[in-house]
């Protein structure tokens, strides 16, 4: 079973040769490696090239993320495709034990990262993290339902090349998160299987575009944009279905009210959806929590607390619940183990 991996790459030189040399390294006999660089304007050029014909290079103008799949994807002839991040990167044996997961009805396997810091030295956490077990069998039922599922981003996904024809090329609106129109539309065309362990690592620095090492407006900003997007992709899917999503179906996943509150909080002058209310995220998301969550009764008494707190209080406390919710490792210890 051939296996291409097509790594997307803008401005990360510093990382990218692990990236490559983990793909290059497989155990699996059959890959080919792909690499797509997005208008880089380091060194990037210079290091894919200097692998020659190890693997298949491409260079464009910067068209984001989503050009970069798109154009990885064309290039391509594996029956399973992996996106990979060149600030990630895999572990030797990871096609490996995916070829041998493989059902023919999968649209994609996903499976657990190893969270890393820049210099590529484990945090001690996952994502998911360990006690979180990764989603699996038919999904598509599972967003219509809750708008999501638990999942993990980009590197931690192979992706039947059946269920990508459907699908590609991905949309310009969502170049910006072409994971995430992923992540929502493959399980509409087949079953997702999981390998509950890591088989890349997932690395947090300053630059990533998703990743947090500090809170601010901004960030939070693009994340509820990124659900509201999300959301229509859905409520089109199931358009299409002759479905229709569940009326209350914005409050049935409490991380999307998390982003949204803490975003109203740090700069609501730019905040995406002018009508809400601190009092009124409050509400929503503690009826979440409590109505839809499957967390025990502490937990769910934890995170209503924790809207309490971002939603009352002033904004110099407030951002320290909101850091030490979403950017886990700067947490105090005693915090991480009450979490």
């Amino acid at each position: 079973m051939l296996v291409s991996i097509i790594i997307n790459n803008y401005n990360y030189d510093r990382f990218l040769v692990q990236a490559i040399d983990s793909a290059l390294s497989q155990t699996h006999s059959s890959v080919e490696v792909i690499v797509v660089d997005d208008g880089s304007t380091d060194r990037s050029r210079s290091i894919i090239q200097s692998y020659g014909d190890r693997l298949i290079a491409i260079f464009q103008e910067n068209g984001k993320q989503g050009a970069a799949f798109n154009t990885g994807f064309a290039a391509s002839h594996g029956e399973i495709i992996l996106f990979l991040d060149s600030d990630d990167y895999l572990v030797p044996y990871a096609i490996e034990r995916i070829v041998a997961s493989w059902q023919p009805h999968f649209a994609k396997i996903h499976y657990r990262l190893e969270v890393v810091d820049a210099d590529g030295q484990p945090t001690g956490t996952a994502a998911p993290p360990h006690r979180q077990p990764l989603a699996q069998g038919e999904l598509w039922r599972t967003l219509l339902q809750e708008g999501t599922y638990t999942g993990v981003s980009t590197s931690g996904n192979a992706l039947s090349r059946q269920a990508l024809a459907q699908v590609m090329p991905i949309p310009y609106d969502y170049r910006t998160i072409a994971d995430d129109y992923l992540s929502n539309l493959i399980p509409f065309y087949g079953e997702v299987g999981a390998i509950q362990e890591p088989l890349a690592a997932y690395r947090i620095h300053t630059t990533n575009q998703w990743a947090l090492t500090t809170v601010n407006g901004d960030r939070f900003h693009r994340f509820v944009h990124h659900d509201l997007q999300s959301r229509n992709l859905l409520a089109q899917k199931a358009h299409e279905l002759g479905l229709s999503l569940p009326p209350d179906f914005d409050l049935r996943f409490h991380g999307h009210l998390w982003s949204r509150i803490a975003s109203l909080r740090l700069d609501p002058a730019d905040h995406p959806i002018p009508a809400d209310h601190p009092l009124q995220l409050i509400y929503w998301g503690m009826r979440s929590l409590w109505k839809y969550s499957q967390f025990s009764q502490t937990k769910k008494l934890a995170y209503s607390l924790w809207f309490l707190w971002v939603g009352l209080l002033p904004l110099p406390l407030a951002k320290v619940a909101i850091t030490w919710l979403f950017v886990p490792y700067q947490r105090p210890k005693f915090m991480n183990r009450w979490v």
